[in-house]
C-alpha cells in the first residue's frame, strides 16, 4: 500500500509534471521513431521508384541485340546513356546469369570489385528485383531488371547500382526530420493542453487518497486505543511502544516503507484481547496453564480480524509474530532466527521493554538499568542480538524522553511521526 502522497501544491505539481512529462516523452519518441521510420521507407521507396525507372531505360532493343550476340560491342547508345545517369555501374547478364557486358563508368577499382563481387538475384519470371546494398560509406541502390525478346521470352538480365545525388539525399533527411519532428510536436502540444485537466484529475484523486489514509490511520489508533485501555486501562502504552519501534527502527536504517507498516502493527499488535475473555484478560493474579493457553491465542485472533485487509497486509505480521522468540520457543507458529519477519523482531524488543517498564494493576515499574539487563540477558534467546545491541544504545535517552511526556506530549510525537512516514500534508490530530 502505498502512503506517499504529495503534502503541497507545488508537490502536486512536480508529480504531474514528471509523470507527464515521462509520458509525453515515451510517446513523443514512440512517435518520432515511427515517424522517422515511415518517412525513410517512403523516401527510400521513392529513390528505388526513380531507380528503376532509369534502369527500365536500359531494356531497349539495343540490349537486346547485345545479349543475344553475346559480345561487348555495337553499344554507344548504352555508354551515351550510362554516362548522363547517377549510375554506379552496368552489367548485362543472359538468362543463365552470366555476364556478357559491363561499364563501370568513373568508378574506383575497389568499388568495382566488391560489386562484382555481388551475387545476382534474378528475380522470379519478369518481375524487377530491387534492393539497398551498403559499399563502405557508399548506400547504393541495387535494381534487377529483366529483357525480354521480341517474342516476349525471358533473354537476360541487366542489372544497375546508382547513388543518389546530394539533392536527393538532403530532401530525404529533411522529409524524415519533419515528420519525426511533427510528431513529436504534436505529442507535446496535446500533453500541454491536457495538464489542466489532468492536474484536476490528480487533485482530486489525491484528497480521495488523503481521506481514505487518514480514516484508515484514524480506525487503527481508536481500535488500538480501545483495545489499550480495556487492557491496562490507559492508552499511553500504544503511544509509548510506538515510539520506541519508530526510534530503534531508525537506527536500523530500516526503510521508510516499513517503518510505515511498524506503525500501523504497533497500534494494532494487541488487537486479538478483543477475543480473549474478561475473565482472563482483566485478571489481577498469575495465569493458570489453561488459561494462558487461552490468552496466547490473541496473536492469531488478531490476524483474523485484520484478514481480509490489503491496507494491513504487512502490518499483520506483528500482530501475528510479536511474541515469537529467537530460539523458537515462542508463540503462536513457533518460529526462530530470521524465519520471523524483520518488523517483528524490532517489536518483539520494544514491546516487552515498555512492558518490564510500565506500571500495571499487577506490578510497579520496573527501573532502566534493571530492564536493559533482562534485554540484554534474552539477547540471542528471546531477541535478535544485532536488534538487542542496537535497542541499547538509544534506550537511554528514549527512555527519559518518553517517560517524562505526559499523553498530550506523547500524541503530538506520534503525530509528527505520523506526519513523516506516511507523507500526509494534513492530519487529524491523535486523540
Amino acid at each position: 500500500m502505498s502512503r506517499l502522497l504529495p503534502e503541497t501544491s507545488g508537490q502536486l505539481h512536480g508529480m504531474l509534471a514528471i509523470r507527464l512529462g515521462l509520458a509525453a516523452t515515451v510517446v513523443a519518441l514512440v512517435a518520432g521513431g515511427v515517424a522517422y521510420f515511415v518517412e525513410t521507407y517512403r523516401a527510400e521507396q521513392a529513390a528505388l521508384e526513380q531507380a528503376t525507372g532509369s534502369a527500365r531505360h536500359f531494356a531497349t532493343p539495343a540490349m537486346q541485340v547485345i545479349v543475344g550476340a553475346g559480345r561487348p560491342d555495337g553499344h554507344d547508345e548504352l555508354e551515351r546513356l550510362l554516362d548522363k545517369s547517377r549510375f554506379v555501374g552496368l552489367q548485362v547478364f543472359d538468362r543463365d546469369g552470366s555476364p556478357v557486358y559491363e561499364n563501370w563508368g568513373s568508378s574506383t577499382v575497389s568499388l568495382i570489385d566488391v560489386l562484382r563481387a555481388q551475387t545476382l538475384k534474378r528475380p522470379e519470371g519478369h518481375q524487377i528485383h530491387r534492393t539497398w546494398i551498403e559499399v563502405g560509406s557508399e548506400h547504393l541502390i541495387h535494381v534487377v531488371v529483366p529483357i525480354s525478346g521480341s517474342d516476349g521470352r525471358l533473354v537476360g538480365y541487366v542489372r544497375t547500382l546508382s547513388r543518389l545525388d546530394a539533392e536527393t539525399l538532403q530532401a530525404q533527411r529533411d522529409q524524415v526530420r519533419t515528420g519525426a519532428l511533427t510528431a513529436i510536436g504534436a505529442v507535446v502540444a496535446t500533453a500541454l493542453v491536457l495538464y489542466p485537466l489532468m492536474l484536476a484529475l490528480l487533485r482530486r484523486s489525491t484528497d480521495l487518497s488523503r481521506s481514505l489514509l487518514d480514516s484508515n490511520l484514524s480506525l487503527i489508533r481508536s481500535l488500538g486505543n480501545a483495545v489499550a485501555k480495556k487492557d491496562s486501562g490507559t492508552d499511553a502504552h500504544n503511544y509509548r511502544v510506538t515510539l520506541y519501534a519508530i526510534g530503534l527502527a531508525e537506527a536500523l536504517g530500516v526503510s521508510a516503507e516499513d517503518i510505515s507498516h511498524l506503525v500501523a502493527g504497533a497500534f494494532l499488535h494487541d488487537v486479538g484481547k478483543i477475543g480473549i475473555p474478561d475473565s482472563i484478560l482483566l485478571k489481577g493474579g498469575s495465569l493458570t496453564p489453561a488459561e494462558l493457553l487461552v490468552m496466547q491465542t490473541h496473536p492469531v485472533l488478531g490476524t483474523e480480524i485484520v484478514t481480509g485487509n490489503p491496507w494491513l497486509q504487512e502490518a499483520a505480521v506483528i500482530i501475528r509474530h510479536h511474541h515469537e522468540r529467537l530460539d523458537g520457543k515462542g508463540y503462536p507458529d513457533g518460529l526462530r532466527g530470521e524465519g520471523i519477519p524483520l518488523i517483528a523482531r524490532i517489536f518483539a524488543v520494544v514491546d516487552v521493554f515498555d512492558a518490564l517498564t510500565s506500571e500495571r494493576s499487577y506490578k510497579s515499574p520496573m527501573g532502566l538499568d534493571e530492564a536493559m539487563q533482562i534485554i540484554v540477558r534474552e539477547s540471542g534467546s528471546h531477541f535478535d542480538p544485532r536488534i538487542a545491541t542496537a535497542f541499547m544504545d538509544i534506550a537511554p535517552a528514549l527512555y527519559v524522553t518518553i517517560t517524562r511526556a505526559d499523553p498530550n506530549e506523547l500524541r503530538q510525537r506520534l503525530h509528527e511521526a505520523l506526519l513523516r512516514y506516511f507523507k500526509l500534508g494534513v492530519l487529524p490530530p491523535v486523540v
